[in-house]
Parts: structure tokens; C-alpha cells; sequence
């Protein structure tokens, strides 16, 4: 069984030698996606929250790509920055997650890192597909 790379314009393009995401069989590992607008290059505005939204947005783009949405996702590993910005996030998440998926929600873990050039959040998913 052979495993192939997924790509979209409607997200951003990979800064190194990764795929935007790698299905092999019927598992779709979704690559970390950033607050940055696939259109301008830039860092979404509005913080945590805008990042956030954008990340969300990157996500979708990615599995639609791949013929699957949320419900499809079984764990989103989520990187923030700065500790101070938890609860925001959590905010964002629950309110996009709800938007985009039914219950059972996939499973996450949230661990703080640094990224580089102000971006405050990444989110990675991985996905089981019929």
C-alpha cells in the first residue's frame, strides 16, 4: 500500500520539505498549519484568536483536499507559544471545533513551543477516512 501526498493552494505552501498532509491507506496525517493566509503570505491579525481562525481555516483547505472534513479527525496536537494566551485559545477552538465537527470531538493535546516569526499557535491533525 503505497502513500501519497495532499496539497491545495487554498492553504500555505510547505516552508521545507514536508507534505501539507500524507495519506496511506485509509489514515491522512495533516502537516502543522500556521496562522498565515495562503493568499498574502502574511501572519493572520487579531492574535491568538485570529491565528487560531486561520489555522482552522488552513485545516479544512488541507482535509477537504484529501475528500474529508473534521469528522474525520481523531487528535489535533495543538502548539502555542505563550501560556497566557490558553484560554483565548481554548475559547477559539471549542467555538470552531463545534462550528466544524460533531460529537465525539477528536482527542487533543496541547503543548507550548516556540515558532517562529510571531505565530502563536500551530495545529496538526491526524485523520482516519472510510
Amino acid at each position: 500500500m503505497g502513500k501519497h501526498a495532499v496539497s491545495t493552494t487554498a492553504a500555505p505552501a510547505p516552508v521545507a520539505a514536508f507534505s501539507q498532509a500524507v495519506r496511506k491507506g485509509n489514515i491522512l496525517q495533516v502537516a502543522g498549519q500556521v496562522g498565515v493566509d495562503p493568499a498574502t503570505g502574511e501572519v493572520a491579525e487579531g492574535g491568538i484568536a485570529g491565528q487560531t481562525r486561520q489555522v482552522f481555516a488552513n485545516l479544512r483547505a488541507v482535509l477537504e483536499a484529501a475528500g474529508a472534513d473534521f469528522d474525520d479527525v481523531l487528535m489535533m496536537r495543538a502548539y502555542l507559544t505563550d501560556t497566557a494566551h490558553f484560554a483565548e485559545f481554548n475559547a477559539v477552538y471549542n467555538e470552531l471545533i463545534n462550528e466544524f465537527a460533531a460529537e465525539p470531538y477528536p482527542a487533543r493535546t496541547t503543548v507550548y513551543v516556540d515558532l517562529p516569526r510571531g505565530l502563536l499557535v500551530e495545529i496538526d491533525a491526524l485523520a482516519v477516512l472510510d
